[in-house]
């Protein structure tokens, strides 16, 4: 579903993204693992092209996407859930879930399946973004990330910052969208035990780089934990 080849990306002199080359299947959720500073945010917003890259390239489904603005990425299939969630704090749940509705037809309805992943959206329908607590933000955010459908989802630290109960339900819907294999996942995570039990495919990130990569039930036996805490 998603090919990335020789991606790099730079702040000023800083070389921020080295090379990175990976794929991401249909049906399967990628897990991006590295310290904070790594490199793994600036990934997902090339992917995203709210950064520009500077070589590289990134295809979806068989479309070059490399220099795609961010509403033809969405457009294209993408659905992105940045780190810290972004939702609109003085808009209603209802017109934040909208929102990812925006490219579609005025009369396009939000999915009932939405409240069926998260159901507490459909209790605090008609309450304002900023009210909600952290952890019903991220689940709104993800939930307007999906509302068009993506080929491919895109979520920067889902759990940072949010209670154990919501991480479970968080994590149990992420598992259920890889398994209906109709869209690929990539998931950036600090959170080692999260991303253990989600990984199809692992990428570990250090300056950079790709530097270890393999299958996500071979993490403990590849040695990933000990990579998380050099």
């Amino acid at each position: 579903m998603l090919k990335v080849e020789g991606l790099n990306q730079y702040y000023g002199g800083s070389h921020i993204l080295r090379n990175v080359s990976f794929d991401a299947a249909l049906g399967e959720v990628t897990v991006v693992l590295g310290r904070n500073g790594v490199g793994k945010t600036t990934l997902l917003k090339s992917l995203m092209g709210v950064v520009p890259v500077k070589t590289g390239t990134v295809t979806l489904d068989g479309r070059d996407l490399t220099r795609a603005t961010p509403y033809e990425r969405v457009r294209a299939g993408i659905g992105y859930v940045p780190q810290g969630r972004e939702i609109f704090g003085r808009l209603t749940v209802e017109e934040n879930l909208r929102m990812g509705l925006a490219y579609k037809s005025g009369g396009t309805p939000i999915p009932g399946e939405l409240f069926e992943l998260f159901p507490v959206l459909k209790q605090m329908l008609h309450r304002r973004g900023g009210d909600l607590s952290g952890g019903q933000q991220q689940q709104l955010a993800i939930a307007r990330a999906l509302a068009a459908g993506p080929k491919l989802l895109l979520l920067d630290e889902p759990t940072e910052g949010i209670q154990p109960s919501i991480i479970k339900d968080i994590g149990r819907v992420i598992r259920m969208l890889a398994d209906r294999k109709t869209m690929a996942i990539v998931l950036v995570e600090q959170y080692y035990d999260f991303a253990a039990q989600l990984a199809d495919q692992y990428l570990v990130m250090e300056r950079g780089e790709i530097v270890a990569r393999g299958r996500g039930a071979e993490m403990e036996r590849d040695g990933v934990r000990r990579l998380m805490a050099i």
